[in-house]
């Protein structure tokens, strides 16, 4: 075999390679296992011999990386020298996420109370029952009391079934003109459909000053519904009972779905109801030593879910519950 000529034409053929691809294929012909340099290898008998071919190959190899590393260079000066990157060009956007839909309108709810001079407050969410029940003229037979609808974690503590003991802390701590809002979460013991689930949100509202009259009430929960739904509602007041109000009204909206005419979402109805509302019951003034011939207050309480079923036309409030990419994401 004559390791020179095999050398010297290897050499050769990798300087004339101009890709990588032909550089894998000279490797290949002349280093590759079946090539002829290295079945020599195999067969040497003597040390000189061997010496000379391991020298050869050693070369051939080296050729090879250096060739590989200068065609890289070539290759890479090429693209700098012809490809252009418009550094102006705005870069690939990433997908954000965004606010879910109750907090939005919870969001929404707390500008409209804040433009009319309100004042926002937390509450908290486990409370005592008398926070949560006696302070706001519940009697003990009251069903709001029974287990079956509220959860307990104790005999003298609960889940908030309302926003409303918010209102009680506050007035503890002030002395009218109070003007309050509080939202956020609250659970009763209620069985999921259409139009309830056992976690919702609710916005409680306390407004206690001298002269305030139903009319003010009305006119407030009507400055909301229009801020929330439009002109197009239909918006009523009916007469109901809560024991912390004295008169009391519940504030409807028309149903979204069948515009008055009646359906499983309204209950055949017409109507939704968004909440209760009325006047503060005179009682409530004595905890807090608040002078009922001095002041009143009206108060009112309405569910944030229902007020985005109306807003967007959801069939089922469970709905928001489902963390369904496909209904969030259109709001």
């Amino acid at each position: 075999m004559d390791v020179q000529s095999l050398e010297e034409e290897a050499q050769d053929a990798i300087a004339a390679a101009v890709s990588a691809e032909e550089l894998d294929a000279v490797r290949v012909q002349y280093l590759g296992r079946n090539a002829a340099l290295p079945q020599a290898l195999r067969e040497v008998r003597d040390k000189e011999t061997g010496r000379a071919l391991n020298e050869a190959r050693r070369r051939l190899s080296d050729g090879i990386d250096a060739q590989r590393e200068a065609l890289e260079s070539e290759e890479l000066e090429r693209r700098l020298s012809e490809e252009v990157v418009d550094i102006t060009l705005p870069g690939a956007g990433r997908p954000r996420g965004h606010l879910h839909l109750i907090t939005q309108i919870r969001r929404e709810i707390e500008d409209i109370f804040l433009g009319l001079g309100y004042e926002v407050v937390d509450g908290r969410e486990v409370e005592t029952t008398y926070y949560n029940f006696t302070a706001l003229n519940m009697p003990t037979w009251h069903p709001a009391r029974s287990p079956l609808a509220s959860l307990y974690l104790d005999d003298d503590t609960v889940l908030r079934t309302e926003t409303s003991p918010a209102q009680i802390h506050t007035m503890e701590q002030r002395r009218p003109p109070i003007y309050m809002v509080s939202l956020g979460r609250v659970y009763r013991r209620d069985t999921p459909d259409a139009t309830h689930v056992p976690i919702f949100h609710q916005v409680e509202g306390l407004a206690v000053d001298e002269g305030i009259t139903l009319a003010d009430l009305k006119g407030t929960l009507r400055h909301v519904m229009r801020a929330l739904f439009g002109e197009d509602r239909e918006i009523r007041f009916r007469t109901h009972y809560f024991p912390f109000t004295e008169p009391s009204i519940e504030p409807d909206v028309s149903c979204f779905l069948c515009d008055g005419a009646g359906c499983n979402v309204c209950r055949q109805s017409g109507w939704i109801e968004m909440g209760g509302a009325g006047l503060v019951d005179p009682k409530l003034y004595e905890p807090v030593n608040y002078d009922p011939e001095r002041v009143s207050g009206f108060a009112f309480g309405l569910g944030l879910e229902r007020i985005a079923m109306l807003r967007h036309g959801l069939p089922d409030l469970r709905q928001l519950w489902e963390n369904d990419l496909r209904l969030l994401h259109q709001f």
